[in-house]
């Protein structure tokens, strides 16, 4: 590997993530189940038994897919955490094949996210564009992952 190469992975092997104690993961935070980024939704825990561990048991929601997914890990146990980033972007164009342009903070732009697959969020972005207004929308990035899960309008063009 050069010097220029960079890959940031974990502790867990996985790439993007850090570890943490299975008992301090609270409810709206982040976890990574099956190898995928999820927020927690809920979370309730065991006391310990006569021969084990107390055990944590999460319920989450994939980022970016909207799947559900549970978990039970020991409570003393380390889970891997996803680095979870919002980054918002300004829009500059929609594409006829669903891709987006967005002007980053430095000037350059971004071309490489398509729309977003939750209606009501693609039908207030194509809306908002359609009728001129300058939008900014909020990018979540996680896990070599990113999909746009927010639009704030921020006035006429």
């Amino acid at each position: 590997m050069s010097d220029e190469e960079h890959h940031f992975e974990g502790p867990g092997g996985l790439t993007g993530t850090f570890q943490q104690q299975a008992s301090s993961i609270r409810r709206n935070g982040y976890i990574v189940i099956q190898n995928r980024p999820c927020k927690v939704v809920e979370v309730s825990a065991s006391k310990t038994g006569n021969y084990g561990h107390g055990q944590c048991h999460f319920a989450a929601i994939d980022n970016f897919t909207a799947e559900r997914f549970e978990d039970t890990v020991p409570s003393s146990h380390n889970c891997d955490v996803p680095h979870v980033n919002r980054t918002d972007y300004q829009l500059i164009d929609i594409t006829e094949d669903g891709y987006v342009s967005l002007l980053t903070e430095n000037g350059n732009t971004k071309d490489d996210l398509k729309l977003p697959t939750d209606e009501s969020l693609l039908t207030q972005i194509k809306d908002g564009f359609n009728e001129g207004k300058d939008l900014m929308v909020s990018v979540m990035s996680a896990m070599g992952e990113q999909q746009i899960c927010g639009i704030k309008d921020i006035g006429p063009k």
